[in-house]
C-alpha cells in the first residue's frame, strides 16, 4: 500500500501569530458598530467564520483543529497528493453541496437589498453568500463548484466531475463511510476537504478534452488571486463609505490588503470575529462576538 502524502512544514500562511504587545484594539459592541456603520454605505468582507453556523468548520478560530492545507505547488508537482486531495474532495464536496446559508448570510443579502451593503468579498468558495441572496459577491478565492484544467484552460462543473468520478470509483464514498454514517457526518474543511485517510486507491480523473491535470477552480496556498479579481475588490472597497469585516482572522494578505486599503483612505472599519485578527489595529471598531448573531442585529439596525 502506497504512503498517505502528508502536507509540507506549514508555509508562513498557516503559522499562528500573536498581535504585537503595544497594538491598540478598539474594542466596542454591537451598539458601537450601529453608530459607526449608520447612515453609510458598506462594503462586507467575510471569511470561514461566516460559515460555521452553516456547518462548514474553519481553519483559525480558537477551537479549530490544527490543519495544514495542501499548497499549489504539492499539487501540481505530485500524483500522489494530487490523488490524495481529489479522494478526499469527491467526498467532502457533497458535504458543501448540501450546505444552506445561515442568518448570517441571510441579514448581508437584507442588507445589500436596502442598499446599506454595496457588495461582498468573501475568501470563502463556499457559494452560500450567493444561495442566500446577495448579489454582487467578488468570490476571491474562487468556487468549489468548478473544476479547470490547467493545461488547455477549460471549465467544467465539479458536478459533472463527480460523475465521473464516481464511474472511475465504484463503492468509494459508501466505502470510507462507518456503520450507519453519512456524508454529513464527516469532518470536512472550508476548501471541501473531508477527512478521510486511506486514499491510495482512489483513480482521479484527467481532462476529458486533452488529458490535462484537473484543479478546482479554487486559490490554493502559495497561489495568486487573479489581478483582474483584485483590482475589482478593491473598486468595491472604493465604491463604499466604511467596511465591514466578519468571521476571518485576516492572517492572509489576500484579505488583509482591503482593510489596509480602507483604513489608508480613511474609512471606518468595523471587525466582527472571535479571537484576535490580524487587522485590530486598523480598525475603527473590533466587536469580539459572534458573527452570525452580530450580523443579524446589525440588519435589525442600520
Amino acid at each position: 500500500m502506497q504512503p498517505v502524502p502528508r502536507p509540507l512544514a506549514p508555509t508562513y500562511q498557516d503559522r499562528r501569530w500573536e498581535l504585537p504587545p503595544d497594538a491598540v484594539v478598539h474594542h466596542g459592541t454591537v451598539d458601537d458598530a450601529v453608530r459607526v456603520l449608520r447612515g453609510r454605505t458598506v462594503t462586507a468582507l467575510t471569511g470561514a467564520g461566516v460559515s460555521t453556523d452553516s456547518g462548514i468548520p474553519d481553519y483559525r478560530s480558537p477551537d479549530s483543529p490544527k490543519r495544514a492545507p495542501m499548497t499549489y505547488q504539492q499539487f501540481v508537482a505530485d500524483e500522489a497528493f494530487r490523488r490524495h486531495y481529489w479522494a478526499r474532495n469527491h467526498v467532502g464536496w457533497q458535504v458543501v453541496h448540501r450546505t444552506e446559508p445561515n442568518a448570517g448570510h441571510r441579514a448581508l443579502a437584507t442588507l445589500e437589498d436596502r442598499g446599506v451593503v454595496r457588495g461582498v468579498i468573501t475568501q470563502n468558495v463556499d457559494l452560500l453568500h450567493e444561495d442566500a441572496g446577495s448579489r454582487h459577491v467578488i468570490d476571491l478565492h474562487g468556487r468549489y463548484d468548478r473544476v479547470i484544467c490547467l493545461q488547455c484552460g477549460r471549465v467544467i462543473s465539479r458536478a459533472h466531475l463527480a460523475e465521473r468520478l464516481d464511474a472511475l470509483n465504484p463503492g468509494f464514498v459508501e466505502s470510507v463511510l462507518e456503520d450507519g454514517a453519512t456524508v454529513a457526518d464527516i469532518e470536512t474543511a472550508p476548501d471541501a476537504d473531508a477527512v478521510i485517510e486511506q486514499t491510495s486507491h482512489f483513480v482521479p480523473a484527467a481532462c476529458e478534452f486533452c488529458g490535462g491535470v484537473l484543479k478546482p477552480e479554487i486559490v490554493y496556498f502559495g497561489e495568486n488571486v487573479p489581478r483582474e479579481r483584485v483590482q475589482r475588490a478593491y473598486a468595491l472597497v472604493d465604491d463604499a463609505d466604511a467596511l465591514l469585516v466578519a468571521g476571518t482572522s485576516l492572517t492572509v494578505m489576500s484579505g488583509l490588503r482591503f482593510v489596509r486599503h480602507a483604513a489608508k483612505a480613511g474609512k471606518p472599519v468595523v471587525i466582527v470575529n472571535r479571537g484576535e485578527t490580524r487587522g485590530d489595529p486598523l480598525a475603527t471598531l473590533k466587536v469580539d462576538d459572534g458573527v452570525t448573531e452580530t450580523l443579524v442585529a446589525l440588519a435589525d439596525r442600520l
